[in-house]
């Protein structure tokens, strides 16, 4: 597990995100600011990744992140789950960037949305030819030098609705480990915690944006984050996080890093060490 005296936390001022190419020899985490959705940068190794895409309204926000790192392709696409804070931007980004490959769940038929941003993905997904790929718990792939193992769904949860369908997934990368939880919520997590397989996570994305549903005592007891991120939009209508989440969070780690907070949050690993710039403030 990485020691925390080795995680160096910077606060980069306004301006930051119009940076260059993202260099390939290391592993970056990208948590961007998209209100209240979900959306994640991965890349290593010159391959990228990118894990949900926020609200539709969102898209420029995220083609211009994208954009200005110099990305062009993403090797990789993980849709969580079929909720629109996380895949209603999906046919903008597969319209304007090439991509590899998209990851979702199993969705129960019943559970499948019928709105028009989901029908557009399946249109645009099948006009790009793009491979749709359903995942399966134990799934292992490679984002360059760093290995991503999928934790979730480990069954299909037909009566817990589509957050509980959330891929979840595991990334590995030297001594630091990412944990990103889609909109997991008490019954997918403490399967999770029964796998075995999420257990010393460095850095924690928990489930829901921090909803009281999500982040229970016994999924955090077998993670022990050392850092921990909650994906949400400032002021918003749902009162995420929830203080009883934040409260069961510092029983573990007082380091919690809040979109609403600190704006887009990204992590640099080179296998040994680990740091954070934050847009707004820090942790």
């Amino acid at each position: 597990m990485l020691i925390l005296a080795a995680i160096v936390l910077y606060f980069i001022p306004s301006g930051w995100l119009h940076r260059v190419k993202i260099p390939e020899d290391v592993l970056t985490v990208h948590f961007i600011d998209v209100g209240q959705g979900d959306c994640t940068l991965v890349t290593a190794g010159g391959e990228t990744m990118l894990i949900d895409t926020g609200e539709y309204t969102e898209f420029t926000k995220v083609c211009s992140y994208l954009e200005s790192h110099g990305i062009k392709r993403l090797d990789r696409i993980i849709a969580t789950h079929p909720h629109s804070d996380h895949m209603g931007a999906m046919p903008e980004i597969l319209d304007r960037f090439k991509v590899g490959e998209v990851l979702m769940p199993p969705v129960p038929a019943e559970l499948v949305p019928a709105s028009w941003w989901f029908t557009a993905f399946l249109e645009k997904d099948d006009e790009k030819n793009i491979k749709l790929t359903e995942t399966y718990p134990g799934m292992i792939f490679d984002i360059g030098d760093a290995q991503c193992c999928i934790t979730a769904p480990q069954r299909v949860y037909a009566d817990a609705g589509l957050n509980n369908c959330s891929v979840c997934v595991r990334i590995n990368h030297g001594a630091s480990s990412f944990l990103i939880c889609g909109d997991a919520e008490r019954e997918e997590e403490l399967d999770m915690a029964a796998s075995g397989k999420v257990s010393g996570i460095t850095v924690l994305r928990t489930g829901h944006h921090g909803s009281s549903s999500s982040s229970c005592e016994e999924f955090l007891r077998e993670v022990s984050p050392e850092i921990a991120v909650i994906s949400c939009g400032a002021g918003n209508a749902y009162g995420h996080p929830s203080d009883q989440v934040i409260e069961r969070i510092r029983k573990y780690t007082g380091r919690i890093f809040r979109t609403d907070l600190n704006g887009t949050i990204v992590f640099t690993s080179d296998g040994r060490e680990l740091s954070a710039e934050t847009e707004r403030g820090a942790a």
